[in-house]
């Protein structure tokens, strides 16, 4: 009971809509799809895997999101809103969390054993984003709406884009000037155009000299 109370006190410290605990407890899909994967858990260690598997896909049905019976999750965890959340079998999440709509804690479809990733203490996953494959988010890191993080993210960082890429650590901008000059980048078009250009008039003087 603790555990579920701490939650309860979490979702209403994360989520300003939130007016009472009677309110999270019967009212919030992400307080129930947690309840109920402690259950699924507890069957799955215990080698009740299909019994497992029933409770979640109810829960699923109930609440919109989807967390294996395999995965663990940490103390405080919240779910803002929830649905299409998808957490898979090896994903790992710590204390602290929160995660938006329409989440994806997933695989590659490449990797075996490990294949979901493992998220830090205090990481805040934005909707939309899909973090996929068997890798860590660091403590404290932010992952933005709609990104689509393939790698490890080091811990006090930001992340955004399609690939992720890393924009701030520990609050400070990452310079990647020295990786890509996109002021300065060569226009294939043009540098085309230009050859075309120099080779016509290469052949005018030709013509001209031979005539």
């Amino acid at each position: 009971m603790s555990r579920l109370g701490e939650t309860i006190r979490a979702y209403k410290q994360r989520d300003p809509a939130a007016r009472s605990s009677l309110e999270v407890l019967l009212l919030y899909p992400g307080i129930h799809a947690v309840i109920s994967h402690r259950l699924a858990h507890f069957l799955y260690r215990h080698n009740l895997r299909f019994l497992a598997r029933c409770v979640s896909q109810i829960s699923r049905f109930f609440t919109g999101i989807e967390i294996h019976p395999g995965a663990k999750l940490g103390r405080r965890l919240v779910i803002d809103h929830g649905m299409g959340i998808v957490i898979g079998e090896t994903a790992e999440i710590g204390d602290d969390v929160l995660l938006y709509q329409g989440v994806t804690l997933g695989g590659t479809g490449k990797d075996k054993g490990k294949r979901h990733p493992t998220l830090g203490n205090n990481v805040l996953v934005g909707a939309g984003a899909k973090i996929l494959g068997p890798f860590t988010v660091g403590d404290n890191s932010r992952i933005a709406s709609g990104a689509v993080v393939l790698s490890e993210i080091p811990r006090d960082s930001t992340a955004v884009g399609v690939p992720a890429r890393v924009v701030r650590i520990s609050g400070e901008k990452v310079d990647f000037t020295s990786e890509v000059d996109q002021i300065h980048v060569t226009d294939p078009v043009a540098a085309e155009l230009a050859a075309l250009r120099n080779r016509i008039e290469a052949l005018e003087q030709n013509s001209n000299t031979k005539g």
